[in-house]
């Protein structure tokens, strides 16, 4: 029970056990499906990934939705493929963890930190024009806390100065902006599925896109840029042969992460109810309220 007391509020039952810092709901048919993976002898990027990538898209809407080991490599990958190098400027928010600009600073660019609105946690728009120089090349709006950001004025500002738009999706699974899911807005996407996001398969991530160029390079560059990958080159037709196209990066995702995310994300609007109800209950109790 919560009493207050001058500026403080005060747990007059204060919990003896140990709180997780990360404790997600994993049900019997996720563990089930590990279980089944584990047995299979295909732990790696396969036919659970795969599927998994099927049903984001279909949810989010998006021609195309790639399987990663973090949101962080998604980050990285979608500069990358779009050409970000070094001397670019990359615009973003500084209400963010440290990964949205750490994948500026690993494709050679330089992030520039644009001040939030008080109200909405997020990006401003006008702060944002006024940021952009001969050197910007991309927007990184992050949707804070699950609340989407003004894309109709960002895309509106990237459209007029010829800017990508990478949106930081990480906390927005779910998000919807005028009617439009988040993830099918921007130029690329990029979710989290670590142990604390939405819905969770352990550590991992994804992103969309609408562009099948870009689509196809996330793919190549996420497994050492090989031109098939290992489910491809395995499968029931038979070897393929594989090039190296790219340097590529050890960023895939595995169908053990995937087995989780299957069943989570056929949850997750049940999930979504259910955060609406705690949120209601912090938001509105009395107790919280400054006298």
């Amino acid at each position: 029970m919560l009493r207050k007391r001058e500026d403080y509020l005060i747990f007059d039952n204060p919990r003896e056990d140990y709180l997780v810092f990360g404790n997600p709901l994993i049900e019997e048919p996720e563990i089930q499906e590990v279980v089944d993976t584990l047995r299979s002898g295909w732990l790696g990027t396969g036919p659970k990934v795969a599927h998994f990538e099927d049903m984001f898209k279909d949810y989010i809407g998006s021609q195309y939705a790639l399987a990663l080991n973090s949101c962080t490599a998604g980050l990285h990958l979608a500069m990358v493929v779009t050409g970000i190098r070094q001397g670019d400027e990359v615009i973003t928010s500084p209400l963010t963890f440290c990964a949205t600009a750490n994948a500026i600073v690993h494709t050679g660019a330089t992030p520039v930190f644009v001040d939030v609105q008080r109200d909405t946690m997020n990006i401003d728009p006008q702060k944002l024009e006024e940021a952009i120089t001969p050197r910007t090349r991309a927007i990184i709006p992050v949707h804070f806390a699950g609340r989407p950001c003004d894309m109709d004025a960002i895309m509106d500002i990237a459209k007029r100065h010829d800017l990508l738009v990478i949106e930081d999706a990480a906390h927005c699974i779910e998000g919807q902006y005028k009617g439009r899911k988040i993830g099918n807005i921007g130029d690329i996407s990029c979710f989290s599925f670590y142990v604390t996001k939405n819905i969770v398969t352990g550590d991992g991530g994804m992103v969309t896109t609408n562009k099948e160029v870009w689509a196809d390079k996330i793919k190549m560059y996420g497994l050492h840029g090989l031109s098939k990958d290992a489910w491809k080159r395995y499968s029931d037709d038979g070897f393929v042969h594989y090039q190296v196209i790219f340097p590529g990066f050890k960023y895939n995702m595995m169908d053990i992460q995937a087995s989780l995310g299957i069943h989570q994300l056929k949850r997750i609007d049940k999930y979504l109810k259910r955060r609406e109800k705690i949120w209601e209950q912090y938001q509105f109790c009395p107790v919280s309220q400054k006298q």
